[in-house]
């Protein structure tokens, strides 16, 4: 596909606008991406991995100065790791707010990750809304490294495919996943 940068922006935001899915590079592993906020985009993200609602997906924030209006209570220790990060980290925060229901976690808690990937920053800050990101996979299939490895099932169930980076074919992988707790407590999910 070959569409300019701007272009996909563009049409990747009518769609998100519309309560679309979209098929996106993130600054770890293509995502399944819709508006945080809109229950039925993501009732339909559940629908096309084929998982249940009750595991929570994450959402992907361009600038840490909108925690606070996704958390309750941003626990101070998530700035210091936000700063020191060196690679991608998502961070699960307890206490979300102004985010659709079904994405939370049953104990009310959300997974967020600031981007530094630049296609999602500049959606995302025009979106003005943080976007779902999940896996660009069945659920319990392989998460693919890129997007060559996306399968056909997938590209066929959402609103739009982003061209961007579609020939970028190096190795992607997760990011790191850190839960933090109201009193102070750590837990290293995935390292």
């Amino acid at each position: 596909m070959n569409t300019s940068f701007t272009d996909d922006i563009t049409k990747a935001l009518e769609i998100l606008r519309s309560g679309g899915i979209v098929l996106y590079p993130t600054d770890t592993i293509w995502g399944l991406g819709c508006d945080a906020t809109n229950p039925t985009a993501i009732k339909r993200i559940y629908e096309i991995k084929q998982r249940e609602d009750a595991k929570s997906m994450l959402i992907l924030m361009e600038n840490p100065n909108l925690l606070n209006s996704y958390i309750h209570e941003v626990p101070e220790i998530a700035w210091d790791l936000i700063e020191v990060a060196d690679n991608p980290l998502t961070i699960i925060y307890p206490g979300a707010k102004n985010l659709a229901p079904n994405l939370l976690a049953q104990d009310g808690s959300i997974g967020i990750r600031i981007t530094s990937e630049p296609f999602t920053q500049q959606l995302i800050q025009r979106f003005r809304k943080p976007l779902v990101s999940t896996s660009a996979n069945i659920s319990g299939q392989k998460s693919p490294q890129n997007f060559g490895e996306i399968s056909e099932e997938i590209k066929r169930s959402v609103d739009y495919i982003v061209g961007y980076r579609q020939d970028d074919f190096s190795k992607s992988s997760p990011s790191g996943i850190i839960k933090l707790g109201i009193g102070g407590q750590i837990e290293i999910i995935r390292k």
